[in-house]
């Protein structure tokens, strides 16, 4: 009978939402794929995951595991760093509580299905007035147990139930987002200090090389075939470049001590481990981007925000129920007596069973207001929803057009800065030979040192960008709960 009736409130259908066919932005090509180019290392390829079938509802997308795609950069620190976080990382270690913390309470949803039996025991001594009564004594003793049971007849209890349910989805996807941030975080923080570290030792090679410059300029004005004017030109444009060295050092620490933290250690926990510098890992990636559909079948906030959505939903059950009457079977069956020694006898017994029912008849409009309040708050979860497609759209759309700007840029820089260098030797051997003044010579230092450090920027910048476009396609997931995530819900149920 129970089965039978239907639960009061809204039924959630999943919302339909109008999707682009495809990413407007002109660097895909005809494959609908991305590629990362940097002619002067070997090709490594890592393809995403293709979900053929359009979106039907987010909610039939099962959470999976986390695709290893920093591992294509093939830098096996970064490989360390990134496991080590995923274990120590106090961010994650949070939302697994969280999540543990929903589980709990949609166990405590699901127990209100079952009776309750409560088992209890009273002694009591009385004496009346002797105004009233005779003024006796008299004791009372009574032990049993007590049950309930509320039959869900309008489906109050499954309303609540189902928003239960939805809720520990939307957690478990909370816990899937934070996962992809710590892992994006560590990698750009990473590459951060790689980067510094690529300025750093463009610096130090510039500072080498005007060195020998001031050298060179000190010789020719001793054997007076320079000018002061050049010699003084010489030192400033070395104590520039020593001037920048100090900020790149600091750029450094700082990095370390913030990637430290991500893996839930203190300051100075990296300072080994990163104190060699190694080349930024630019590698050529093949990336399959997919249709926006696909997009957002992968990004956990969006699974999130239509589970939100969903709960929300079965909470407007819940408030309506109250407009109805709520029936219970209550019943107890003990012991009770005046005197000790007559407890365990037969006449002693006692019990009582029968149904209750509650209708809560006036309250003022108290209830029809809830159910307005919950309305409400599932427009706004609704709104919300909607907002998070659209933010997710806008995201890949943008790493797409930072993803491909920045490989232009790149190679320019890399020609600029090796015609810079040619010019730099060219203006030394001018100047060398007495054909033209030290101002060439200044040039040209400045020159390749700008571009030197810009190259390094970039090159940074290109492997970003790369990891930032993997995070807004969802970071890669495949449609089994197995390997990273299976991981951590396994250690979040224990």
């Amino acid at each position: 009978m129970l089965a039978g009736c239907a639960a009061v409130g809204p039924d959630y259908v999943p919302p339909e939402q109008p999707i682009p066919d495809a990413f407007r932005t002109a660097s895909l090509d005809e494959n609908n794929k991305a590629v990362l180019t940097a002619s002067e290392i070997n090709a490594k390829t890592d393809k995403t995951n293709r979900i053929d079938d359009s979106l039907e509802s987010v909610t039939q997308v099962t959470p999976g595991m986390l695709v290893d795609w920093w591992k294509t950069l093939e830098d096996p620190v970064l490989t360390q760093l990134i496991e080590l976080a995923i274990i120590e990382n106090l961010d994650l270690k949070l939302a697994q509580s969280r999540l543990r913390e929903e589980r709990a309470q949609r166990w405590i949803a699901k127990s209100v299905f079952f009776p309750t039996v409560d088992a209890r025991a009273d002694y009591a001594r009385e004496k009346t007035s002797r105004e009233i009564d005779d003024g006796r004594s008299t004791n009372f003793y009574a032990s049993g147990f007590d049950a309930s049971w509320e039959i869900d007849v309008f489906g109050g209890i499954r309303r609540s139930v189902e928003s239960a349910t939805a809720t520990v989805q939307a957690r478990q996807e909370a816990l899937n987002d934070t996962l992809i941030t710590l892992v994006a975080e560590v990698a750009l923080n990473y590459i951060q200090i790689r980067t510094f570290q690529a300025r750093l030792q463009a610096a130090e090679k510039n500072l080498k090389m005007q060195q020998d410059s001031v050298q060179i300029v000190q010789d020719r004005f001793d054997a007076g075939l320079a000018t002061g004017l050049s010699l003084e030109q010489a030192k400033y444009n070395l104590e520039s470049t020593k001037s920048e060295i100090p900020v790149l050092q600091s750029g450094i620490e700082q990095g370390k001590n913030g990637l430290a933290v991500l893996l839930g250690n203190f300051p100075g926990f990296l300072e080994e481990s990163l104190k060699h510098y190694t080349r930024i890992p630019v590698k050529t990636i093949e990336v399959t981007i997919g249709i926006p559909a696909e997009v957002l079948r992968r990004r956990p906030d969006i699974r999130q925000a239509e589970r939100q959505l969903a709960a929300q939903t079965a909470r407007i059950g819940v408030a309506t129920a109250d407009l109805y009457p709520r029936f219970f079977l209550l019943g107890s069956i003990g012991l009770e007596t005046l005197s000790a020694s007559n407890f365990f006898t037969g006449p002693a017994a006692a019990y009582h069973i029968g149904p209750q029912i509650n209708w809560k008849i006036f309250n003022a409009g108290r209830v029809r207001q809830r159910i307005r309040v919950e309305g409400e708050r599932m427009n706004q979860a609704l709104i919300q929803y909607e907002r998070a497609i659209l933010n997710a759209v806008n995201d890949v759309e943008n790493t797409l057009i930072d993803f491909a700007n920045e490989q232009v840029r790149r190679q320019a820089l890399q020609q600029s800065m090796e015609s810079a260098e040619s010019a730099v030797n060219l203006s030394r051997e001018l100047y060398t030979a007495g054909l033209t003044d030290f101002i060439g010579v200044l040039d040209a230092e400045r020159a390749l040192f700008s571009f030197q450090d810009r190259l390094a920027l970039s090159e940074g910048q290109v492997v970003s960008n790369l990891i930032r476009l993997y995070k807004s396609l969802g970071g890669g997931w495949k449609p089994f709960m197995e390997g990273v995530s299976q991981e951590i819900t396994s250690q979040v149920d224990m």
